[in-house]
């Protein structure tokens, strides 16, 4: 089973490089970019269905795991949630610069619900990789 991961692992890294020297060569070109862009998507699609099939077939191995990821989706579910409606609680006018004026409300919402859950990401890496060091000295 390693083997075909790894052969699909090559595989993908191929395609990948493939098309990022078309890009070069190109110039840049629209063409370039639009397959670049949806391989890309792609991948994005393949990593989050390979990241919840192993997750669901790592449960159904080892139930005792389950309520570990329960209580790990309500917490992404929860900071999610709290970001958007901070976020949609009041106005931020971002410039639009193509169009002289600025985005709409939903823009807006979404963009600083993204960057809120990023900082929270963040802070929580940092904070885990802290206790993490902080723990293994004390162990």
């Amino acid at each position: 089973m390693k083997k075909i991961f790894n052969i699909l692992l090559g595989v993908l890294l191929v395609i990948t490089m493939v098309l990022l020297v078309y890009a070069i060569a190109t110039g840049g070109s629209e063409a370039a970019i639009s397959a670049n862009l949806m391989w890309g998507y792609a991948l994005f699609v393949f990593a989050i269905a390979s990241a919840l099939f192993c997750a669901i077939f790592g449960m159904i191995q080892n139930p005792k795991g389950i309520k570990g990821a329960i209580l790990s989706l309500a917490l992404i579910i929860i900071i999610v949630g709290v970001s958007y409606f901070y976020s949609a609680g009041h106005t931020i006018n971002i410039v639009d610069l193509q169009n002289n004026g600025f985005f709409g409300h939903t823009q807006t919402v979404i963009t600083e619900t993204s960057i809120i859950v990023t900082y929270v990401a963040f802070v929580a890496a940092f904070l885990t990789a802290i206790a993490t060091e902080i723990w293994s000295v004390f162990k």
